[in-house]
């Protein structure tokens, strides 16, 4: 069944293939730019509209959300920090499969004795689901992200970045505990779930059906737009940079045949479904994240005489920037919580689609398990990247804010994204260029393979759970693998960045009315496990 898919992809991509090369070896770079650019600086314009001078209103809903959210919940970034450790490693499933002593379980209606078990609804585990989740969010927003970030803020915008990821944490345990609450269960026992669900069910719990519906669509769609452009274009993009600079492939249509190979071996994936994508995550991100991180560790204790110093640093720009073009508190402040939010997709809602497939009776269970999701990706990782990037430049070797682009100039030669964070790795580890390499692939890889999931759960949403709509999706999906790495990446990002912003709008609806009910639900969970310990 597997090669009768991948062939009939191979298939029908054959004739866009050609044409695809063809137009790769006229400019394809030019000709896409040309054709997205009044499109995506429109659509930017609309969904980075500005409250006032420098700051977007989408920034300031969600800070200002996850801020009540952690407040509101009493802080369950901190406070449930290690209940959500003990439910990834499986302290409770004991309780979770078999609802000991849940004398709660008639909340949503049913008759206790009769209550159909709930956590036969699901197709992965706790791990599984935080991996693929992690594997989505975790990507070129860690790497080529933070040094953005840096190069457009100064080292500020890393302390920024950290308290978005920490405030983060409570917004995503809310959102993902909806996703579970209200997802679908097919016949076949496939889970659909996320905040197409959650909102037209939700809030039609709540005598909001019209307003629902309406909410879930423009979710859908802008889910749909943001898995073929960040969570793929721009991934493949950022891998046939890399390789490219490692095998020093300058000619016309190497992106295109890289493009052509990612788009393959993606294929081969997804094609699985979410079991597939679940058993592919759970292996290949933890493998990625402690390889990252070890090496960034290895770079940090090298130079551990300057780590005091880049804390310092980070801490005193946050509030005094001196970054060209920033100017203010406020410009750093910003820089660091789009970079951050765009990283983590805390709010956007895109996670509980992937953490509703979960394996569980009890919703809050996973929302916990959510919350160690922005500081993984956030906390740990991007902060890492970004005293690597600090450390390198007490050397001087570029300027802060720039030109105000995000590109910065090294000896002459300018780099931008992940080159910034390839340049300080190869600074001080030897062949460091291979290794960042397979890092930046593995990071794009997963992160696609987790946001095709994202976008095929949002195509089912609109246009049906037919076998002919998901290959359709699939087919799309894949051709984008193969522009994004064949393109110049300039217009496709910024439509990108508004695409999964643009998933804000809609999931804060939900998330503003139905967070009462993740109160009610983490209750349900605690008392089952007091009974079940007592």
């Amino acid at each position: 069944m597997m090669k009768k898919y991948l062939l009939s992809i191979l298939a029908i991509l054959t004739p866009l293939l050609t044409f695809a090369q063809d137009a790769a070896e006229k400019g394809i770079d030019q000709k896409i730019d040309e054709a997205f650019k009044p499109f995506s600086d429109a659509v930017g314009k609309v969904i980075f509209f500005e409250v006032f001078e420098g700051a977007p209103f989408v920034i300031i809903l969600l800070v200002l959300s996850a801020i009540f959210f952690t407040l509101y919940f009493g802080f369950p970034n901190i406070r449930y920090f290690g209940k959500a450790i003990n439910v990834v490693r499986g302290k409770y499933d004991d309780i979770e499969n078999h609802g000991l002593g849940d004398e709660n379980a008639a909340v949503d209606g049913d008759i206790p004795d009769t209550i159909r078990d709930e956590s036969q609804d699901g197709e992965v585990s706790h791990f599984q689901a935080l991996a693929t989740a992690v594997s989505g969010t975790v990507g070129n927003g860690n790497i080529a992200g933070v040094a953005l970030a840096i190069a457009l803020g100064g080292p500020g915008a890393t302390f920024w970045m950290i308290i978005c990821g920490l405030l983060g944490m409570s917004t995503k345990f809310v959102e993902c505990t909806l996703g579970v609450q209200y997802r679908d269960v097919g016949e076949d026992g496939t889970v659909y779930g996320g905040p197409m669900y959650y909102l037209s069910k939700g809030l039609k719990e709540k005598g909001f059906g019209t307003l629902g519906k309406i909410t879930a669509v423009l979710f859908a769609i802008f889910c749909i737009g943001g898995s073929f452009g960040g969570g793929n274009a721009a991934q493949s993009n950022q891998a046939t940079i890399v390789l490219k600079e490692l095998f020093d492939l300058q000619s016309t249509g190497a992106g295109f045949w890289i493009g052509v190979a990612l788009a393959v071996l993606v294929g081969v994936i997804i094609i699985g479904g979410i079991k597939r994508i679940a058993s592919v995550t759970e292996k290949v991100v933890p493998l990625m994240a402690v390889m990252y991180i070890l090496a960034c560790l290895y770079i940090i204790f090298s130079n551990f005489g300057l780590v005091d110093d880049a804390i310092s640093l980070i801490i005193s720009e946050a509030f005094n920037p001196t970054a060209v073009g920033v100017g203010s508190l406020i410009g750093v402040l910003l820089v660091g919580f789009k970079r951050a939010a765009f990283s983590n997709e805390a709010g956007a809602g895109s996670a509980s689609i992937a953490h509703s497939a979960v394996k569980t009776k009890y919703s809050a269970s996973e929302g916990l398990v959510a919350l160690l999701e922005p500081f993984i990706d956030t906390v740990v990782i991007c902060t890492m990247t970004a005293l690597v990037i600090v450390i390198f430049n007490f050397g001087g070797y570029f300027e802060y804010g720039g030109d105000g682009s995000g590109a910065v100039f090294i000896d002459g030669v300018q780099f931008e994204g992940a080159g910034i964070t390839s340049k300080a790795f190869a600074q001080y580890i030897p062949y460091s260029g291979v290794f960042l390499t397979i890092a930046v692939v593995l990071f794009a890889v997963s992160t696609m393979i987790s946001w095709s999931y994202y976008g095929l759960q949002s195509w089912k949403y609109l246009f049906g759970r037919g076998k002919v709509a998901d290959m359709v999706y699939k087919i799309l999906f894949l051709l984008f693998v193969i522009v994004g790495a064949a393109a110049s990446m300039g217009s496709i990002w910024s439509f990108s960045d508004a695409m999964i912003f643009a998933m804000v709008f809609p999931n804060m609806v939900g998330l503003y009315f139905l967070f009462p009910v993740v109160k009610k639900q983490l209750k349900r969970f605690f008392d089952a496990i007091k009974a079940g310990n007592s």
